[in-house]
């Protein structure tokens, strides 16, 4: 099963929790982010120019806007970054103890935001639907790492990890409301192959999905077969998304927090050339 498709380095970086790879097609840009180091990162694959921003608190997540700017899931709530750099809050809720985790913009323009603990304690993190008004809706009250989330190429279907499950789940989505319902597992990592993370849908409907500790990443069938298993040369293996013009490379953030002995390439963004073929991603309205 294992396919030794040829990987490369896009950043070579440290980063101690690489995370959130997302591509914008407005700048023809790679996002990604370090949460521990509350770092926001975008690379240009075109030209190699990188650049860096640090926000003020652990930042679970950064995604492209409407009109310019970000909105970023950061430790005590969701706030937007205009263009010009301007920062305000579009939803506060701070949690002593709870930080952002991963997030995702939904096909009608949402962000749907995790959040878990610093102690990882079972239950103690959310999902919410969080509108471009800054409206918030909690779908999920008993999360314990919310990880990855995402949508099938109609909309219909809504996939999402909880790590320690050990599952990708998948629900089914009423695009004109944003209801999630009837929620079943499509696949599950089997002892010893490491914990899912981050994941992103492909225009076939194949689920990929960044496995921590399991050094790969794996690509799912919409009917929870597995068929592609990419081995890679870090363990800790945090999310991945296509970009590059066509969408057809699948970018691998990576960390190297609590690795007592890290590989050279451990927190560097990994790349997948012509891996797939990838889904544009919507912005959120905010």
């Amino acid at each position: 099963m294992s396919d030794h498709t040829a990987y490369e380095v896009a950043v070579r970086a440290e980063a101690a929790l690489g995370e959130g790879p997302t591509w914008d097609p407005a700048t023809g840009r790679l996002l990604w982010i370090d949460i521990l180091a509350s770092r926001v990162h975008t690379y240009d694959p075109a030209t190699g120019r990188r650049t860096l921003r640090r926000t003020d608190q652990h930042v679970g997540a950064a995604k492209p806007r409407a009109g310019g700017g970000l909105v970023l899931n950061l430790r005590d709530g969701v706030g937007l970054l205009d263009p010009d750099g301007t920062f305000r809050w579009l939803h506060r809720e701070a949690v002593p103890g709870r930080r952002a985790n991963d997030a995702a913009v939904a096909p009608d323009g949402t962000l749907w935001a995790g959040t878990m603990r610093y102690d990882e304690a079972t239950g103690g993190g959310t999902l919410s639907r969080i509108t471009g008004d800054g409206t918030v809706d909690t779908v999920l009250d008993d999360v314990t790492v919310s990880n990855g989330t995402g949508w099938s190429p109609d909309g219909r279907l809504m996939y999402y990890v909880d790590t320690p499950t050990r599952r990708i789940d998948v629900f089914d989505h009423d695009v004109a409301t944003g209801r999630i319902t009837g929620r079943r597992p499509l696949a599950e990592i089997e002892e010893g192959a490491g914990f899912p993370d981050g994941l992103t849908v492909d225009a076939d409907g194949c689920v990929w999905v960044a496995l921590w500790d399991g050094a790969a990443v794996r690509r799912y069938t919409p009917a929870g077969d597995l068929d592609r298993v990419i081995p890679l040369p870090v363990p800790r293996v945090t999310a991945c998304a296509f970009g590059g013009a066509g969408l057809s490379d699948l970018y691998l953030t990576t960390a190297r927090v609590g690795l007592s002995a890290p590989h050279p390439l451990a927190g560097s963004v990994l790349v997948i050339p012509d891996a797939g073929k990838g889904l544009a991603q919507p912005a959120f309205t905010g």
